[in-house]
């Protein structure tokens, strides 16, 4: 079959990339810088391990979770608005994005392609611990479950009117050289069965950093996206693997503000590795927070909504995550994600505080008992604990507790609230009710040229 390179198939061009690069001479065979397929090279279970680190690579990366996925989803809140200081973010907050724009779309495909050569490969066959090959399949298969349920959260028609999600990519190099896109229940529907897959297979005993994904970071994702979509019996059982496996706690309110500054607590699932040799330097997420004039200084284009800090009760440690710079006109996310000189903070996407969270809104919707849950969260922060709760005491607390993180948009979006938007003063542009063909990013124009099959989102 004649290969046909489009812009979906670059994506598993980089991805091959990002094996060799991710691999040291010793640890895989010669045959590789022989230009024969990266599959038949894959000879030891160590090779799994060096192609996944380079899926989690790609995730640190400033056009994915390094940066652009956690902003994005920032600035096209309430939670912050653009000023254009550097000319970032300024269309993505103003909603002016068109299929030329960009975003995370090859780099979440990247993670897919590399995830499927590790999903693919028969273990049995391969030199080493096989039983530990299969816990590394399972994490594989986490990270395309994360990365098609991104792709289905900014490019899924959901809350735009229609059905259409993004294709789903269970091959590497596979024969379907124009996939189309799969409805949003089917996309949905894979996203759950690798999860379940992955937690069936991996074995706990193997995982020992929390900067590669575990067994418990199926259940984990799984309660988020069952959250995401009101699946919620499926979230509460979900969160409850979680909560029952006894690995991690609610971090308190003392060292709340230190945790940023620090790697690895007890309140983490996963997160992305970044050190100062990596020096993300103005790529770095924190320095699309801080503003140029003050120290620690950055490109500061996103800046906090001056209404936000109204949020926190006095005593609530989650208020001194933010600040005043520029002559204490400017409200800033100064806590998280705070070493601005190099980038080097560690990046949590999966903190046990959302789980919490997860599970009380479930436990509200299911009938179950989510004052307790909620007030583990308030009680741990120093707020005045609930007495009793409410979906909008939920989503409130979310929005305190997660603030910054990247949720607060598809929180808006699941519940279908009108989201506000600003100018570069924080300048009212109005408000985008719901649904809106705004509320789904326009898929890349070189996929649309590309691939015959591709179907365009509405309004661009």
């Amino acid at each position: 079959m004649k290969r046909i390179f489009n812009k979906f198939n670059m994506a598993v061009v980089a991805a091959a990339g990002l094996i060799l690069g991710s691999c040291t001479a010793d640890s895989l065979e010669p045959t590789l810088s022989q230009n024969k397929s990266v599959e038949g090279s894959v000879t030891k279970v160590d090779n799994l391990y060096s192609i996944l680190k380079g899926a989690h690579n790609t995730l640190t990366g400033s056009g994915y979770y390094g940066r652009d996925m956690i902003a994005t989803n920032e600035v096209r809140s309430d939670n912050c608005f653009s000023n254009g200081n550097s000319g970032r973010f300024t269309t993505q907050g103003e909603y002016q994005y068109n299929a030329n724009t960009g975003f995370m779309w090859e780099e979440a495909y990247e993670v897919i392609a590399n995830a499927n050569i590790v999903i693919n490969t028969d273990v049995t066959t391969l030199e080493g611990d096989q039983a530990y090959g299969e816990h590394l399949q399972g994490a594989a298969l986490i990270l395309r479950a994360l990365a098609h349920y991104d792709l289905l959260r900014v490019f899924g028609q959901q809350h735009a009117g229609g059905n259409l999600g993004v294709p789903i990519v269970t091959e590497f190099k596979g024969e379907d050289l124009f996939p189309p896109r799969n409805t949003v229940d089917e996309v949905k529907a894979a996203i759950y069965s690798d999860l379940q897959t992955a937690f069936d297979m991996m074995d706990a005993s193997y995982d020992s950093s929390k900067t590669i994904v575990s067994k418990y970071v199926a259940k984990a994702l799984e309660a988020r996206v069952a959250v995401y979509f009101g699946d919620w019996s499926r979230a509460v059982t979900a969160s409850e693997a979680v909560i029952d496996s006894g690995l991690y706690s609610v971090i308190g309110a003392g060292s709340f503000v230190s945790s940023w500054a620090t790697d690895g607590g007890s309140n983490v699932l996963f997160e992305l590795a970044f050190s100062g040799a990596d020096n993300q330097g103005s790529n770095a997420l924190s320095y699309i927070y801080r503003y140029p004039a003050d120290a620690p200084g950055g490109y500061g284009d996103l800046q906090v909504v001056s209404t936000v800090i109204d949020l926190f009760e006095d005593g609530d440690v989650r208020k001194d995550i933010l600040g005043y710079q520029d002559g204490g006109t400017r409200l800033r996310n100064m806590g998280k994600y705070p070493d601005t000189a190099t980038g080097s903070d560690n990046i949590p996407l999966f903190r046990y505080e959302e789980v919490i969270l997860n599970y009380a809104e479930a436990l509200l919707e299911t009938g179950g008992d989510a004052l307790t849950q909620i007030n583990l969260i308030a009680n741990n922060r120093g707020a005045t604990p609930y007495g009793s709760v409410t979906k909008d005491d939920i989503l409130n607390e979310r929005r305190k507790e997660l603030m910054f993180e990247g949720f607060r948009f598809d929180d808006l979006m699941r519940t279908g609230e009108t989201v506000p938007y600003w100018g570069s003063t924080q300048n009212s542009l109005g408000t985008l009710t719901y649904p809106n063909d705004l509320f789904a990013y326009p898929i890349p124009i070189g996929e649309i040229n590309a691939n015959s099959n591709m179907v365009q989102n509405d309004g661009y």
